[in-house]
């Protein structure tokens, strides 16, 4: 990763933004920072195509109610694809799809900052606290 120069500014944004463009980064933004959406993005990249009972035995602490919720906003998203097997009982499997993968390919960019700055944060973090204790 390619970091700034110290003295260069830091714009990320242009100018002038497309309302429809800046509406749907809000909403992306708040929906992939849910914890669930980014494990669900995850474990289907590790693991591929999963049934709906593997997915939440992956994923482990998450309810049926909020799994449910996640996989259908992330398939009205454009993010997984659910597939219905026309089997008896019912088979259901949830895969990434390209653009599923795209995102979770642009969030790598925030788990390597984490990595790099883990230790600045945890730093930051006590010297805020020992102030805020004075």
């Amino acid at each position: 990763m390619r970091s700034l120069p110290a003295d260069a500014p830091l714009r990320v944004i242009p100018d002038v933004v497309d309302p429809r463009v800046e509406a749907l980064v809000h909403e992306l933004i708040g929906r992939v920072a849910d914890k669930w959406t980014m494990l669900i993005l995850e474990t289907l990249e590790e693991k591929g195509e999963l049934r709906f009972t593997q997915l939440s035995r992956e994923i482990g602490t998450i309810s049926q109610k909020m799994l449910t919720q996640t996989l259908r906003q992330m398939e009205r998203d454009g993010l997984i694809k659910r597939t219905i097997h026309p089997v008896v009982p019912p088979k259901v499997e949830y895969r990434l799809t390209e653009l599923g993968r795209s995102l979770g390919e642009a969030f790598c960019g925030v788990w390597i900052w984490a990595e790099e700055n883990l230790a600045k944060v945890h730093e930051a973090r006590e010297t805020f606290e020992t102030a805020a204790k004075a």
